[in-house]
């Protein structure tokens, strides 16, 4: 089964998730005939495909705007359990799981949202500057009368 998850752009958390057990081509694109259809302006009508090989599956680019991973423009590029393509420089990006057990999406967003919070309560409490009233709270004033 492969597994193929629209993150979500600031958050990279699954928004929606698509599963296929027999397909030997897996389409993505802004064609409605697409297994994977996505609404933006910088992904091709046909954009990407992923093909299983015997060797496992294959990510192709077939778009004009090009399919990007890790920072880089591919044309092809085997799949690696986990990995996340962008479509085009600014596109959505979509995140490709293999498993034998099917993902669920909402427990996945709820574990990274929690990570998330956990990390940023982290970074709070070693940067925050509590008694640093001027910094914390700029835009306030505080009048005394005598």
């Amino acid at each position: 089964m492969i597994t193929l998850s629209l993150l979500h752009p600031l958050h990279k958390t699954p928004v929606q998730s698509w599963s296929f057990d027999q397909e030997p081509v897996i389409r993505i694109g802004r064609s409605t005939d697409n297994h994977v259809v996505l609404y933006s302006a910088v992904v091709s009508r046909y954009h990407v495909e992923v093909h299983h090989l015997d060797s496992g599956w294959v990510v192709k680019s077939i778009g004009t705007n090009g399919t990007y991973l890790e920072g880089r423009r591919i044309a092809e590029a085997p799949v690696e359990d986990g990995i996340i393509i962008r479509l085009a420089r600014s596109g959505p990006n979509i995140q490709i799981n293999m498993s034998e057990e099917k993902r669920d999406p909402l427990q996945e967003l709820l574990m990274n949202r929690r990570k998330a919070d956990e990390q940023r309560t982290q970074n709070d409490s070693t940067t925050s500057k509590p008694y640093d009233l001027p910094e914390a709270l700029p835009h306030q004033t505080t009048i005394i009368n005598t």
